[in-house]
């Protein structure tokens, strides 16, 4: 590729499908998390739910695919809270993060190469195990940091102050 200086430079890039992350918030105002090993990391990791968004579909339509298949729960309500280039010095990924509230019971079968297990806690606890490191997976921190920030009582005064819309 030709740089703005100049210069040429070779680059390789890693295209993947975006992807959606889910903090789904409970009628007991709990967020659910799954723990699911990761070979790349060597452990089970507590993660919120996400997935690949498969071609041709739409962002809320794969995080409700996702929180289902994940944890058995379907949202009445979704709402963007931002989102995020995972790497960009190589990779295409962009992971969009979604509130979900209002939820139902609504399981689906999940990806036959998962296992995965529940775990509750109030937000504010998993926004501790961020700061101590036990929640470690990146999009899990940029999601609850999210969450706890809009949660927060200074975000009352931006209630009018519409979701960014950055894609």
């Amino acid at each position: 590729m030709e740089l703005a200086n100049g210069n040429t430079a070779c680059r390789e890039i890693v295209e993947h499908a975006p992807v959606v992350a889910i903090v789904p918030l409970d009628e007991n105002g709990e967020i659910i998390l799954v723990r699911q090993y990761r070979l790349a990391a060597e452990e089970a990791l507590l993660e919120l739910p996400a997935g690949l968004v498969d071609p041709g579909e739409d962002l809320e339509a794969a995080a409700q695919r996702e929180l289902q298949e994940e944890t058995g729960y379907r949202a009445a309500s979704l709402r963007r809270l931002g989102g995020f280039f995972v790497s960009p010095g190589f990779c295409t990924e962009f992971i969009h993060i979604y509130l979900a509230a209002g939820l139902t019971e609504s399981p689906l079968d999940g990806d036959e190469d998962e296992d995965i297990r529940i775990e509750r806690m109030p937000l504010a606890e998993a926004v501790r195990l961020v700061e101590t490191g036990d929640i470690k997976d990146a999009k899990s921190v940029a999601g609850l940091l999210l969450a706890s920030r809009d949660a927060s009582p200074a975000r009352a005064d931006l209630s009018s102050v519409p979701p960014r819309s950055d894609s």
